[in-house]
């Protein structure tokens, strides 16, 4: 699989952002291998936080998180997806689908052997972090789903959706800290938007992020429709913990967490949040408070 690696002085000084980065190899299906980028913060023996991205963003995101997990005594693992941040970028948009983003970060928790995990997962995070909660929910002791979905293309996308992947596939360039500014409420700083965008150097850097809205099921045979469909089987049939946290001003994904909140047995006796102020980005207008929440979570559950 032909594959870009962005050089390492995109992300020289950038602010707020002094961790070490980790790599690990994985198979990319087609008897090459690919790189994959992570943090990795805290003590090493301690309880595992995941944090997980999404769309267009990377470990970045968590920047503000991360060392708020790490001072409670957590370890804090904050992998970049295949073909974002620091990770290897395959060069065709071809090269990216559901499955594969699931098959590599299974090979990758697999590899780390991450066990006791908490996920918190946001965007992109959850359609596949979710997926690794319900083929290895052994490994995991809770989940935080935040401004994502499990979507099977049985129920319609709402309006935002389908403007949100028209402008993804239209717009000329894809600037992802642009991006990341409209779907905050306290809207990021210029060098937060430059931090952004560090990882894609030129336009052939982006097959990831331009298809990835392309490949969110919302069509019933859609190729990921039935996997996702069995993943709901297994999460609901799972007792581990799950809390809902989104942002109020998300319109993308109003109204998901009630779907969570009912199907899932887990999610049941939890203080669920809808918090003002926060956009799709909530990671960026609510941080400290999304991290928290999830450590109160943790100690009670």
């Amino acid at each position: 699989m032909k594959f870009l690696r962005t050089p390492d002085e995109r992300f020289a000084s950038l602010q707020d952002f002094d961790f070490s980065p980790n790599y690990l190899e994985l198979d990319d299906t087609e008897g090459g291998h690919l790189r994959m980028h992570y943090l990795d913060e805290g003590p090493s023996d301690a309880a595992p936080v995941l944090l997980m991205h999404g769309e267009p963003t990377w470990c970045y995101l968590y920047r503000h998180m991360i060392p708020i997990f790490a001072n409670a005594g957590q370890r804090v693992l904050t992998p970049d997806l295949i073909g974002f941040g620091r990770s290897d970028k395959p060069t065709e948009r071809s090269d990216y689908t559901y499955q594969r983003h699931v098959d590599w970060m299974t090979e990758w928790l697999q590899k780390i052997d991450l066990k006791g995990i908490t996920l918190v997962c946001q965007d992109w995070g959850g359609l596949i972090g979710l997926r690794l909660v319900a083929s290895m929910p052994e490994r995991f002791a809770r989940v935080v789903v935040a401004n994502t979905a499990l979507p099977t293309g049985d129920q319609p996308m709402s309006a935002a959706f389908h403007s949100w992947r028209d402008f993804s596939q239209s717009v000329p360039e894809f600037n992802a800290g642009r991006i990341v500014y409209g779907g905050t409420v306290s809207k990021i700083t210029a060098l937060e938007a430059d931090a952004y965008n560090a990882p894609f150097p030129a336009a052939n850097f982006q097959a990831g992020a331009r298809q990835f809205p392309i490949l969110v099921p919302d069509t019933p045979d859609n190729p990921a429709s039935a996997p996702n469909r069995a993943a709901w089987e297994t999460l609901r049939g799972l007792d581990i913990p799950f809390l809902t946290i989104f942002g109020a001003d998300d319109k993308i994904m109003a109204g998901v967490e009630k779907v969570f909140q009912k199907l899932i047995p887990g999610a049941s006796g939890h203080e669920h949040n809808v918090l003002p102020n926060a956009g799709h980005f909530l990671q960026e207008d609510v941080g400290k408070e999304l991290a928290k929440a999830t450590l109160e979570f943790i100690a009670h559950n």
